[in-house]
């Protein structure tokens, strides 16, 4: 079997021997699908059990964007916490050993919803309570204390939505591949009209369908935590209805799990996380274009790597798409920021 790129597969073997002893080896790797920031990897063990190996993106990547170290924390102290994620396994800050920093986990059986395709395969019955579960697991987030879980010193709990939109247009300036005039004037309107941030929370940074396991209607775990920091709650809540696509509309990014139907319309959505956190969601359209803004800065700097070849599965993969991907995000903040004029 061939070796995806970004695993050194005899090193790893060494490794996995000295730090977790139990897995049963030889050891196979395989890229996983969907990620397209920090590279995920199925360690399958010889026994038939299954792990999962996270690492930064292969080549150059920004200062602290990739940090393996803080992910891994932040889910080893989730998993203390009623909301689901991967058990956290091990740790490995060496560099030597795969060139780049990784951590282990457990590997959770279920369903990743990526795209309209894939949860039209879920049967109906299973959308709506699932819908609600995905609401509900957001409050559930949000209401963890972080001291409680070792997590107080994550981040700046004050000024969430001024630190993001500093973070991202500086982002925004390194890694864009062409100049977005757009993104420019967003920026500048969304540093003028801020809220006033009401509480502060874990925030996860990227909640939504694409990044859970599900099985049986219900959430197995909730991933890809790399985004996570303390701040401003309603920001999760903006990002998941962007992502909260209904059939007849554009999605944010390549497709929407919500567009084959079935699931829970925003209203229900927002009145389920209003319920279960009790936290006021009037400024909701404010967080929404916040939210498009910030995924175009992400995005382009996705963009930047494949452009680069950073990406293991570079040669694959169409970058037009990103292009024209920033382009409707940005548009779409501006729209939102229009409706709440």
């Amino acid at each position: 079997m061939t070796v995806p790129a970004g695993i050194d597969a005899p090193a790893l073997s060494c490794w996995f021997a000295a730090h977790l002893p139990h897995v049963a080896q030889p050891l196979r790797f395989e890229l996983l699908s969907g990620g397209r920031s920090n590279l995920t990897y199925r360690v399958r063990c010889a026994d038939g059990d299954s792990l999962v190996l996270r690492r930064p993106p292969l080549g150059h990547v920004l200062a602290t964007a990739h940090d393996m170290a803080r992910e891994h924390t932040i889910i080893s102290a989730v998993g203390h916490t009623a909301v689901p994620v991967p058990r956290a396994l091990a740790l490995c800050t060496d560099e030597t050993v795969n060139a780049a920093a990784f951590y282990v986990m457990s590997h959770c059986e279920g369903a990743v919803l990526h795209s309209a395709d894939e949860s039209a395969q879920l049967p109906a019955g299973e959308r709506m309570s699932l819908s609600r579960q995905v609401a509900e697991v957001l409050a559930l987030l949000h209401a963890v204390v972080p001291e409680d879980v070792g997590l107080g010193d994550l981040g700046r709990r004050e000024d969430y939505l001024g630190r993001q939109l500093r973070r991202w247009k500086r982002q925004w300036e390194q890694s864009k591949t062409r100049e977005l005039p757009i993104m420019d004037d967003v920026a500048a309107e969304l540093e003028a009209r801020k809220p006033e941030q009401i509480g502060s929370s874990i925030v996860h940074g990227d909640y939504r369908l694409g990044n859970m396991i599900s099985a049986d209607g219900g959430i197995v775990a909730v991933l890809d935590w790399e985004l996570c920091t303390l701040g401003d709650p309603m920001a999760d809540v903006g990002y998941l209805m962007n992502n909260w696509a209904s059939p007849d509309e554009p999605s944010a990014g390549t497709s929407a799990p919500t567009q084959a139907g079935g699931f829970a319309d925003r209203g229900e959505m927002l009145e389920w996380y209003a319920a279960a956190s009790g936290r006021d969601l009037s400024d909701i359209d404010y967080y929404r274009a916040f939210s498009y803004w910030r995924l175009a800065a992400i995005s382009e700097g996705v963009l930047n790597r494949y452009v680069r070849g950073a990406m293991a599965d570079a040669e694959e993969t169409d970058t037009e798409v990103f292009r024209e991907q920033v382009d409707f995000l940005s548009t779409s903040a501006a729209e939102r920021l229009a409706a709440r004029s």
